[in-house]
């Protein structure tokens, strides 16, 4: 297998004072020896990631960007809760070591949790890997995220990590108006789109914890063998339908190539590869959930590039703004129109099957 776990230094407009950290983490991290060197990870259009290390030990930290932020966004408040939390279970979370509120020490809230051994798979095709590691890689990605969806969230402590009701009416309340705080241009296929969805919302409501970005590059595989060690980028997580997160994870499978960044699996021979079909992927996830069915799949698909379109738009805004977190934010963000383009176009074929 190909890992990346590709880092640089700390980016001009990422830029905090170092030392300040420093201090902070020798007065309220047990053990915790500088000097401290830091580097920043290219990856992620949100909430800037770094390496930080000492001589005894390297850790990660995540933080709010700089700047106007939009409401409601960059929670890294919640996202060290949630892998807190998950520590109890078998889903593989780095171990999270404090989380500082205080604006004061670096300019924005941070926390800080281990550095996991392994890397990153930015291309869902692992051009570098052979079939049977494809095979695993996809199987662990996929009983993983069966793992998460099986967790008695009330007996982790989060049971008022999010609402257990109306989880589909209150995401597209909210990335609508997300959508809307960073429009740029009109896009009027995400009003369609936003209509569509909005009359088609499925009755039935199902309640798990939702990772809201799950994908194989939020994922840290083992240094040599094909399974997930760790689940990363826990922003947009919350209570809400698991088939919310299965059917962004699956976005590959209905994207053309060059969509908000998710590689296209159209024209590929897959069976080849040893990745599995969309088919396969869904019986495996069926098989671990005990699932019989999952007839509202369809709109979940409309609904994941629904987001994807919002969050192409506020990275878009993002970049304009300077406070970006990826180096490619403003080419990411302009991929907002193609990506409601392809929601509505699943939203029309749904509206005539």
């Amino acid at each position: 297998m190909h890992l990346e776990n590709d880092i640089t230094a700390v980016r001009d407009n990422h830029r905090f004072d170092e030392a300040s950290l420093e201090r902070y983490l020798r007065d309220h991290m047990p053990n915790f020896r500088g000097p401290l060197t830091v580097q920043q990870f290219v990856g992620g259009q949100s909430n800037p990631t770094f390496l930080l290390e000492t001589p005894d030990a390297r850790f990660v930290m995540r933080k709010k960007p700089p700047g106007t932020l939009l409401p409601s966004a960059h929670q890294v408040e919640r996202e060290y809760r949630i892998i807190k939390a998950l520590a109890a279970t078998d889903v593989p979370v780095p171990s999270a070591h404090l989380l500082c509120e205080d604006a004061g020490i670096i300019g924005t809230a941070f926390f800080v949790m281990d550095f996991v051994e392994g890397g990153v798979m930015r291309d869902p095709i692992m051009p570098d890997s052979s079939p049977h590691e494809r095979a695993a890689c996809y199987d662990s990605m996929n009983d993983v995220l069966a793992r998460l969806h099986k967790v008695d969230f009330r007996a982790v402590g989060l049971g008022d990590y999010g609402r257990p009701q109306a989880y589909v009416a209150r995401q597209l309340a909210r990335w609508t108006k997300q959508y809307e705080a960073s429009k740029l241009d009109e896009i009027p296929e995400m009003d369609r789109l936003i209509d569509w969805l909005n009359r088609h919302i499925p009755t039935a409501d199902e309640t798990t914890i939702a990772h809201g970005d799950y994908r194989m590059e939020n994922l840290i595989f083992h240094p040599v063998e094909p399974r997930v060690v760790a689940v990363l980028d826990w922003e947009l997580s919350t209570l809400g339908h698991p088939l919310s997160d299965l059917a962004w994870a699956m976005r590959s499978y209905h994207c053309p190539p060059g969509i908000d960044g998710v590689l296209s699996f159209q024209g590929i021979d897959l069976q080849a590869l040893g990745i599995p079909s969309e088919q396969e992927f869904l019986a495996a996830y069926c098989r671990r959930v005990r699932r019989a069915s999952m007839p509202e799949l369809t709109f979940f698909v409309a609904f994941s590039f629904f987001r994807g379109a919002a969050i192409a738009q506020g990275i878009a805004m993002r970049a304009k703004l300077g406070n970006a977190s990826g180096p490619d934010a403003a080419l990411r963000g302009a991929k907002a129109r193609q990506t409601a383009e392809l929601g509505w176009a699943v939203a029309q074929r749904t509206s005539k099957s």
